[in-house]
């Protein structure tokens, strides 16, 4: 064994260096073929972590790379198309991966760049329960800097290539990339479809030498003493390799730890972020003896108190955030995990027929997903439902939901389906699965409803993720299978003396007839009840998705959705009443302003008539499926509705917000905050101050509004004592003064408070002069169309400003006239 760390910087690294910064990437490519066909592995061994590290970037994200990530082929196709040759599981390096590995080479892996639960696991010496760690971890020498990984070639480069994805740098947002056509994406997908085949087996390693093979790893001595939670069994592949003989070996069990490993280094990198607690606990033998001891129906006495539930353990969390890219690449993944679990021949899936004869990758098919995927895979979705930003990105997290929901979907059986046919009936084979991932189905659901409640659901976007979750659940017989599992769940506990014989022996038939309990069930029961304590703890509140809690908030969704197909119409009426011309007239002050806004903005109005149809067939839709998977009546969402309120006159434009009466006035409900937040109702607020001092219109002109402004407070100042005088007369030149230079009395206006609309105090203005309807669009566009007109007539414009005076005398002695009528008429 070697490590490159003590070897002498050989000239063949320098010069790939000096080629490095020097060559053109397509050279540099070149050469590398050529430097891992000629080179022997004693050579190879020290560019080797250099090589890697070139490629896919430095783990502390200063080094790019080659930057995968970025790399797509129609924007680079020659670097592209060079990269991929190079990375392909069938070319130049995996070629030198297994040369090195021949030679069963180690290099150092820095465990400070593990994910933070694993890294200070490990910093505690305390051995992960993962054969990924076994017999690799190195104790520092004297004065090292820390610990370290001894891994194979590999393992080693399967590490870099996992950890890529986080370590670099996140996608700047100016920077539009699909993730789907990237360079990193497809070589993650070409890895699983070679090393997880779904038909065949895995193709055996590339060699130099005719006819050879790679060794598998061999044990290792550990080199440093760790107080490990439980024994660390070795993989279950690698016991069931061992104890077949090589007449019945399958060709690939040799090689299936290649296939293993990958599958446990993206698992590790990509799913291992969350508390550390948590992740001792998952280690933690007393959690895995609590269901043991439960099946056993051992007294309580016998062992100590469950440890706290999961939801408790949350004193330590690492601040990671995933990308949606991360999320989609993981996505991936659990697609091509159930596309190669369903692989199975349904004789090779049964349990009754599995036997020693059984092929490795056939064992590791059977327990890819529940045993290396499931846990972490539950984690992992809370911690994104938990902490995700409530915008529409969240969809990339919701469709890595629902793809591992519907293993169904990825079985060689399924039927193509027409978009507007009706859902396929899931079948009872696939009930074992739902049953066994049931918090993956209860929980997390529950999650999305606390996370639609505060939601804008009148976005199409918003909308679309509700109508496909709805739709999802909705499938024909998943209710049933989800509601099945929680009464296994649920069942009493009585039952355990009278089932544990069964447990751990085959069943017979005198006892599967005599037994009031059929062996089926109880089986069941106890895989769904260790799937539960196995997540979340023996002492877990468990809330059944068809209980009373999780019915309202249904409930109150449901009404939600109809709320916001109210909004949507509304805005989609307005849109209609309102033609494109609409704006323009606004501008120029021919059409009524409404200064504080109907409704808020919404992405409806820049996506126009289209999305105001989506968003109510995404909610009528989800409403529908909604209905079905509850079984809700249409009397029971008529009456939630008529109980909270609603109900609108003229589209919710007169109601308040639902409130509650408070000691200092009205205080705004959660539903009465998404009412004003969606546009469902608001309050009427009205300005009370100074008209002069009133904020600059969109239709007035700002400078001319100041300088008009000026000029009157000059005038009022200077001549405030004989308008004054002026205003005070009795007869008829008094009352025209007062209707020009006194503002309305303020006695009709209200407090900004709704309650108890007290009036606000007579708070009479002394007389004074406004020029401000000077500064309009419309008063000056009126006075140019006046004189257009006029000069049609061969009126120059002097006449007919003495003619626009007159008229206007004319008009205001006719409303001073009305004006003194209508208040002897109020006396």
């Amino acid at each position: 064994m070697a490590f490159p760390h003590l070897q002498q910087p050989s000239f063949l690294l320098a010069s790939l260096k000096a080629d490095s910064i020097n060559k053109p990437f397509a050279q540099r490519c070149q050469d590398l073929v050529k430097v891992i066909e000629d080179f022997p592995a004693k050579e190879l061994h020290t560019i080797f972590p250099w090589l890697v590290e070139s490629i896919f970037g430095s783990l502390d994200g200063i080094l790019i790379g080659w930057n995968l990530r970025c790399l797509q082929g129609r924007m680079n196709p020659v670097e592209y198309n060079i990269a991929m040759e190079f990375l392909d599981p069938g070319g130049p390096m995996m070629k030198l991966v297994y040369k090195l590995q021949a030679e069963d080479y180690k290099f150092d892996f820095p465990v400070s760049y593990l994910p933070g639960p694993v890294k200070a696991s490990i910093q505690e010496r305390v051995l992960p329960d993962s054969p990924l760690y076994h017999n690799k971890v190195q104790f520092p020498p004297t004065g090292g800097l820390g610990l370290n990984l001894a891994l194979n070639p590999f393992e080693y480069y399967i590490f870099f290539f996992a950890l890529s994805l986080i370590t670099q740098k996140p996608l700047p947002v100016s920077l539009h990339v699909r993730t789907s056509d990237c360079a990193y994406f497809i070589l993650v997908d070409r890895y699983l479809s070679w090393f997880l085949p779904t038909e065949g087996s895995v193709p055996p390693p590339l060699s130099s030498s005719p006819g050879g093979t790679s060794p598998s790893p061999a044990p290792r001595t550990p080199a440093m003493p760790f107080a490990s939670y439980g024994l660390h069994h070795t993989s279950l592949l690698k016991r069931h390799i061992s104890h077949q003989t090589s007449v019945n070996a399958d060709p690939a069990s040799h090689e299936i730890w290649r296939s293993e490993t990958l599958l446990q280094v993206f698992v590790e990198m990509w799913l291992h972020h969350y508390s550390l607690e948590m992740y001792q606990k998952m280690q933690s033998p007393h959690a895995k003896l609590e269901v043991l001891h439960y099946r056993l129906s051992v007294s309580s006495a016998l062992h100590s108190p469950a440890q706290p539930s999961l939801q408790a353990l949350h004193a330590y969390q690492e601040s990671f955030t995933p990308t949606e890219e991360h999320v989609l690449v993981v996505r991936l993944l659990l697609k091509h995990l159930h596309a190669f679990a369903n692989s199975l021949k349904p004789e090779q899936a049964s349990p009754s027929t599995h036997s020693h004869a059984t092929s490795p990758l056939e064992e590791f098919k059977r327990a890819a997903v529940p045993r290396f995927v499931q846990q972490k895979l539950y984690l992992f979705l809370q911690h994104c439902f938990g902490h995700w930003p409530l915008d529409a990105s969240f969809r990339a997290v919701l469709e890595m939901w629902l793809s591992y929901l519907q293993p169904w979907r990825y079985a060689p059986e399924k039927q193509a389906q027409s978009s507007d046919s009706q859902p396929r009936c899931v079948s009872e084979k696939w009930a074992p699965f739902v049953q066994e991932n049931l918090l993956m189905y209860t929980k997390l659901f529950v999650g999305f409803l606390n996370r639609a409640l505060r939601t804008d659901l009148v976005s199409p976007k918003n909308a679309l993720m509700v109508f496909r979750v709805a739709k999802v659940f909705a499938q024909p017989n998943l209710a049933e299978m989800i509601q099945k599992g929680e009464q296994l769940f649920l069942e009493p506990e009585l039952v355990i003396p009278h089932r544990q014989h069964r447990l751990f022996t085959a069943p017979t038939v005198t006892g599967s007839f005599l037994s009031p309990w059929p062996p089926a069930v109880t089986d069941a029961s106890f895989k769904v009840k260790s799937h539960v304590y196995g997540l979340e703890g023996q002492d877990c509140k468990y809330t059944p998705m068809f209980g009373p809690e999780v019915r309202t908030l249904v409930l109150r969704l449901a009404q939600l959705i109809t709320q916001a197909k109210q909004t949507a119409k509304s805005i989609s009426d307005q849109c209609v009443e309102s033609p494109a011309g609409h704006s323009f007239l606004s501008w120029l002050g021919f059409s009524p302003t409404d200064p504080n806004g109907l409704y808020p903005a919404n992405d409806l109005d820049e996506m126009g008539q289209d999305s105001v149809r989506k968003t109510d067939e995404y909610l009528e839709k989800a409403l529908e499926y909604l209905r079905q998977i509850f079984r809700l009546s249409e009397a029971q969402l008529a009456q939630l509705t008529f109980a909270l309120g609603t109900t609108q006159d003229e589209n919710g434009k007169k109601q308040l917000p639902d409130c509650i009466v408070g000691d200092d006035g009205l205080i705004l409900t959660p539903l009465g905050r998404y009412q004003i937040i969606n546009g469902l109702r608001r309050f009427e607020i009205e300005y009370q101050g100074d008209s002069e001092l009133q904020p600059i219109r969109s239709y007035e002109i700002p400078s001319l509004v100041r300088a008009l402004f000026r000029l009157s407070s000059t005038i009022n100042r200077r001549f405030a004592g004989q308008m004054v005088a002026l205003c005070s007369r009795d007869d008829f030149l008094g009352s025209f003064c007062r209707y020009h230079l006194t503002e309305p009395v303020l006695a009709n206006r209200h407090l900004l408070s709704p309650v108890g609309r007290r009036q606000v105090a007579n708070h009479a203005r002394g007389p004074r002069l406004s020029l401000r309807f000077l500064g309009s669009y419309r008063t000056l566009l009126s006075l140019l169309l006046v004189f257009f007109v006029a000069s049609l007539f061969c009126i120059g414009p002097l006449p007919c400003s003495l003619l626009l005076v007159l008229g206007y005398l004319l008009y205001a002695m006719a409303m001073t006239l009305l004006t003194e009528r209508g208040k002897l008429h109020q006396l």
